[in-house]
């Protein structure tokens, strides 16, 4: 193994890897885990000196005591998890406690012959032909960052979901992932694998919650994806930690010829939040739509790196999100466009627009765009504001107070992304917490 970068803040990180490694496990994953640890080692952690991290402030991360959540009971039951639920009988919905996956508190349904919706671990355990084939292929050689390479080496757990070929699964696949008193001061290093071959389609929805209210801790999530020709995948990722954890997630895709991935991730708890949503277009006539709404008070940061790389002509993609602050609290939002050589025809767009509630809140904004081909059409743009003051005037002169104008305009500001989305449960429940959130108390 290189010399240690970092070696004080990464000497506790080292020793769960090297108890980790004592642990039975395949030989591939084994040596996934070990190519993870070495990278791990020769990789410092990023400071604002890092154009990627320029604007988020990792310390409060690296200054809490490190250490993996550990198997264990789990200290929650049916009536805690109930709340995270959507109850809907056709609904897959899949419980993972501290980043493990939980048969007791989950759902499982009647699935298509050949499907696979459950734990990674198990999928391991049994060699399962199609995780053998992907886990690793995706993340930057699974050890692309920091971090991912510290998931690398250090998951034990995650959701694996396989749609086979031509397998249109029309109910959603529900994954909870719900943090526990037993998360308090720990680290959970989760591992998802999603994989739709050829002209499969699936509905898949992540919420990522926390059962304790005032607990510190560390998610540190990676999700590969692998969407196959003609295939299509349709994903909502909720996240509503407690105040003061950390939520860390990469997520990565690849997409083969005709395929499309429509992402909406919403961004409502935590102290410091940073969703990597990232995708490759590895196949000519790929389409690509990665969107968001980020909703931060008090003194939370929301980051939300987004990129999508064009590799193959005749792709499209967007990138739409959204971000209100209020208080003291801060978003980022970096969007990049990447066409490479060759991906003519390319089709391209993305905007940030972001409504500031409060003089102290902060956003910084990066919509960028690399082109290296010269049959496109690519645009970018970006926007921050407050409120409209002509319009709060209009609706006082109607009657209304200042606050409530405010909140139906912050509301209605919110509504175009939620408004989108095609799962009737989900958007229901979203915009309540949105209707709720912002309306005057």
């Amino acid at each position: 193994m290189t010399e240690v970068k970092n070696p004080e803040q990464k000497q506790a990180y080292l020793t769960a890897i090297n108890a980790l490694a004592q642990t039975q496990a395949p030989e591939w994953a084994g040596a996934l885990r070990r190519s993870g640890a070495e990278r791990f080692a020769e990789l410092p952690f990023p400071d604002r000196r890092q154009e990627e991290w320029r604007f988020t402030n990792i310390a409060p991360i690296l200054k809490m005591p490190f250490a993996p959540v550990a198997a264990s009971a789990p200290s929650i039951g049916n009536g805690d998890i109930a709340p995270f639920l959507y109850h809907e009988a056709a609904w897959a919905e899949l419980v993972f406690v501290d980043g493990r996956y939980n048969a007791a508190l989950s759902r499982t349904v009647s699935l298509p012959k050949g499907m696979y919706a459950g734990s990674l671990a198990e999928a391991i355990r049994d060699e399962h032909p199609v995780a053998k084939e992907h886990l690793g292929h995706y993340a930057g050689n699974g050890v692309s960052t920091v971090f991912t390479a510290l998931n690398t080496a250090l998951f034990q757990d995650g959701a694996f979901v396989y749609a086979p070929k031509g397998v249109a699964l029309e109910a959603p696949v529900h994954l909870v992932f719900v943090a526990t008193s037993a998360a308090a001061g720990k680290t959970a290093n989760p591992r998802n694998l999603i994989v739709l071959d050829e002209s499969a389609e699936l509905k898949l929805i992540e919420s990522c919650v926390s059962a304790v209210n005032d607990a510190a801790y560390f998610a540190n999530a990676v999700t590969e994806t692998s969407i196959g020709e003609n295939a299509a995948l349709y994903r909502v990722k909720f996240v509503d930690e407690a105040p003061n954890a950390f939520h860390l997630a990469t997520a990565r895709v690849r997409q083969a010829r005709n395929s499309r991935y429509t992402s909406y991730v919403f961004t409502a708890g935590g102290r410091i939040v940073r969703n990597e949503d990232k995708a490759l277009l590895d196949g000519e006539g790929a389409d690509c739509s990665l969107n968001g709404l980020y909703m931060t008070d008090g003194s939370m940061l929301a980051d939300n790196a987004t990129g999508i790389d064009h590799a193959k002509p005749h792709c499209t993609s967007w990138i739409g999100y959204k971000g209100i602050l209020a208080d003291a609290s801060a978003g980022v939002f970096s969007g990049g466009i990447r066409v490479q050589r060759g991906a003519q025809k390319t089709s391209s767009q993305q905007l940030n627009r972001n409504l500031l509630l409060s003089d102290k809140a902060t956003v910084d904004t990066k919509p960028l765009l690399e082109i290296f081909a010269d049959d496109v059409k690519c645009t970018h743009g970006a926007t921050i504001g407050q409120p409209p003051k002509e319009l709060v005037y209009y609706f006082q002169t109607r009657g209304m107070s200042p606050e409530t104008a405010r909140g139906i305009l912050t509301y209605g500001f919110a509504d175009e992304i939620v408004a989108q989305l095609t799962m009737e449960p989900v958007r229901a429940r979203l915009d309540r917490l949105v209707f709720d959130k912002y309306s005057p108390k």
